[in-house]
């Protein structure tokens, strides 16, 4: 039994590991620098994914231009974020079966659930304060949004769009077998737990990224439905649930300042400055912040828009200004070709694959984070881009799972008895 669990420890390191991105980044951090350990000492086989080399380069780019800035002190956040990369490589070893990762989309839907049903008693205390204060509650809050368990409503907000993602991946397209049929119940009340605290969180940016990945799943289960998703929203508008059409009318008619429109128009413009003075291996990282004054658009006037000024809110050009438009087009290719990679093997497996679910819900959550970021850098935040890298190691491990069986048992048997499990 003793044996047994230690060949086993690097699954579970890995899957809580995994599972902690929704609920704790020290939790999780822990467990990864476990999961590794577990690893090595098992002498477990070290898989490595497809899209190594780009994620190599991405490295190489990073600590580049970091010797190129001279500011080794001030990167050291950013050198030592590359560490949360490790989780795609941990899990991508670790997960053999199609039922763990199963297993690990009811943790993702479970822990997310709980920090959405935690965010709406936020919601209600933050509605009744402003009551209470006779505030306008729309000024009020968009300053002071739900966070869930985490420190912050982007970081909270990608956690619901990805975990949402997932779970309605599994509910279309999960074949009813081994018990899924009797999940899918639970699982469809917690993506609309997860739904609700996404619209509350008032993050425009992973509704965007939602919608993005809600129509990809939707074209892929019933193409005929997306015509309906146009009406859906106008209703949802019309019904007007925790005040959101205020919110999603503020693309074009923003409350001032508030709403940050014209700043992410400023910060783009001074990201493009600095991509053209430094093209190559931009200004270092974590040295956008500092450097913003240096940048500004000769007809942008002072004082600038209200807004956090340390990143750019946009992963393509905030890469490309703070480590070189190489580094970036490496960080494009690896995500990039996952998509393709998990595209091509949905195209060669029967539509009765039991492995399906988690390959469309990769892609889909692929989507979602490359839309969303084209407002926010959401790929700087620990435990989305933890997450986002578990999902990509479990995309990779259905893929191999499913393509080892297909020249050696019926795919519809699915993981069960290969003759080399993966």
């Amino acid at each position: 039994m003793g044996s047994r669990m230690r060949e086993q420890a690097p699954l579970y390191l890995a899957g809580a590991a995994a599972a902690t991105t929704v609920v704790s980044i020290a939790a999780f951090e822990i467990l990864l620098g476990m999961a590794i350990v577990s690893l090595l000492y098992t002498n477990k086989e070290w898989r490595w994914p497809p899209i190594t080399l780009p994620f190599c380069l991405w490295v190489a780019g990073t600590l580049a231009s970091t010797l190129a800035s001279g500011e080794f002190h001030a990167a050291f956040p950013q050198i030592k974020k590359l560490y949360v990369f490790a989780l795609l490589f941990v899990v991508y070893a670790a997960f053999r079966k199609l039922s763990q990762i199963r297993v690990l989309l009811y943790a993702w839907a479970l822990g997310a659930a709980l920090s959405a049903a935690w965010s709406m008693l936020q919601f209600a205390r933050k509605y009744q304060a402003a009551q209470a204060a006779h505030q306008d509650f729309y000024l009020a809050y968009v300053a002071a949004r739900i966070t869930g368990f985490m420190g912050h409503w982007m970081t909270f907000s990608g956690h619901m769009m990805m975990a949402l993602l997932l779970t309605g991946a599994f509910v279309l397209f999960a074949e009813d077998r081994r018990g899924t049929h009797r999940e899918k119940p639970w699982l469809l009340a917690a993506g609309v737990l997860l739904a609700a605290a996404l619209l509350a969180a008032f993050t425009r940016s992973m509704w965007l990224g939602a919608l993005g990945g809600a129509v990809y799943l939707v074209w892929n289960w019933r193409r005929w439905l997306v015509l309906s998703i146009p009406a859906l929203l106008a209703l949802l508008l019309l019904a007007n649930p925790f005040g959101i059409r205020e919110r999603a009318l503020s693309v074009v008619e923003p409350h001032g300042e508030v709403d940050s429109n014209q700043h992410r128009v400023v910060t783009r413009r001074i990201g493009y400055q600095m991509i053209r003075a430094h093209p190559w291996l931009g200004l270092g990282p974590e040295q956008v912040g500092p450097h913003v004054m240096q940048y500004i658009p000769a007809d942008v006037q002072l004082p600038l828009p209200d807004g956090y000024y340390g990143h750019l809110h946009n992963i393509y050009i905030h890469y490309a200004a703070e480590r070189g438009i190489p580094a970036m087009l490496a960080l494009m290719w690896m995500l990039g070709q996952a998509l393709f990679d998990f595209a091509r093997a949905l195209r060669r497996l029967p539509r009765d694959a039991p492995a399906r679910w988690i390959l469309h819900g990769a892609i889909a959550v692929s989507i979602a984070v490359l839309l969303s970021g084209f407002y926010e850098v959401n790929l700087g935040d620990s435990e989305v881009l933890g997450m986002f890298l578990a999902v990509l190691g479990c995309g990779y491990a259905a893929v191999a799972g499913e393509l080892s069986l297909e020249h050696s048992a019926p795919i519809s048997q699915g993981w069960q008895t290969p003759p080399n499990p993966i």
